[in-house]
């Protein structure tokens, strides 16, 4: 009766001993500088001097009531509701049209081949060939507008305050709609090909088995897709950094690049610290709900 207790013990300790490392490493690397962070954000200070101001939640005052606040933080939700219809629902269709034998195998493999190259160009690569792509009259876009008889629709694409954050973001889901298709391929492998056939011999239509097997199928990839989409969304800041660093006049400003702005060019480091903080609490509330979801399916 007493060996057991004393097994359990040594099996858990065994197992603490295990993670012990990667505790270690989260609490010295991620929640260490977190907590550091948010103490920070109370204090005004320069990264240039030793002394720090206690300022209590004065700078998240002045926050939420800067405009500029509010225009990243819409703009990085329009960037992750627009990455979710493409990287989520548009790439799941794509994984499943290609998945589903209706092309031959040599065209079903060039078009995942050339749909997942954007996805391994630096990001920097990305941005610096799309901001050659766009330029206004000199660029293959405008030129084929032109060619097609649309030149009503020529414009400085990053260069109007309309149309910047936007030409950012579809140059966003252009890089990464193709790998998140390739993840959703694997999910729609490893559903049994007996239930495909078994639906077309009742004679379901291609849209049917989508629904009624393939979204089933594919649930939890979809739900840690969707999650990793809209943190990479909040988190944006190397695509919007390279091709119009915020402008023109901060339209296409994003938390990241106002967190940047406010602590590399302002040298407001408690401020800067805030908007980390409200983007520290985002991402742990949609975490949050991804474990709650997990459990609940």
């Amino acid at each position: 009766m007493s060996r057991r207790p004393t097994a359990t013990f040594r099996q858990s300790l065994t197992g603490w001993l295990w993670v012990a490392p990667t505790l270690l490493f989260l609490v010295l690397f991620v929640y260490g500088p977190a907590l550091a962070n948010i103490r920070y954000s109370l204090f005004s200070f320069s990264a240039m001097s030793q002394s720090k101001t206690f300022v209590g939640l004065a700078n998240y005052s002045q926050l939420f009531g800067d405009p500029l606040f509010i225009t990243a933080l819409t703009n990085n939700i329009a960037y992750a509701v627009i990455s979710v219809i493409f990287q989520v629902a548009f790439a799941l269709t794509l994984a499943a049209v290609l998945e589903a034998k209706i092309f031959p195998s040599f065209a079903a493999n060039s078009f995942r081949t050339m749909l997942f190259l954007p996805s391994i160009l630096p990001v920097v690569v990305v941005g610096l060939i799309w901001q050659l792509l766009l330029a206004p009259t000199m660029g293959l876009i405008d030129q084929a507008l032109w060619e097609m008889g649309l030149g009503e629709w020529s414009r400085a694409w990053l260069g109007d305050p309309d149309t910047a954050i936007f030409t950012v973001i579809m140059v966003s889901q252009w890089q990464w709609t193709g790998y998140i298709m390739a993840l959703f391929m694997v999910a729609i492998r490893a559903i049994p090909r007996d239930l495909y056939e078994a639906m077309e011999l009742e004679g379901a239509s291609g849209a049917r088995i989508f629904f009624n097997l393939t979204v089933p199928g594919a649930r939890e990839t979809i739900l840690i897709v969707t999650i990793i989409t809209i943190l990479g969304s909040l988190k944006v800041f190397d695509i919007v950094w390279v091709m119009t660093a915020g402008g023109p006049n901060h339209s296409s400003e994003v938390l990241g690049t106002l967190m940047y702005r406010a602590a590399f060019r302002d040298d407001t480091i408690g401020y800067s610290s805030s908007i980390a903080t409200v983007i520290f609490f985002i991402a742990l509330t949609i975490g949050v709900v991804q474990i709650k979801l997990q459990k609940d399916h």
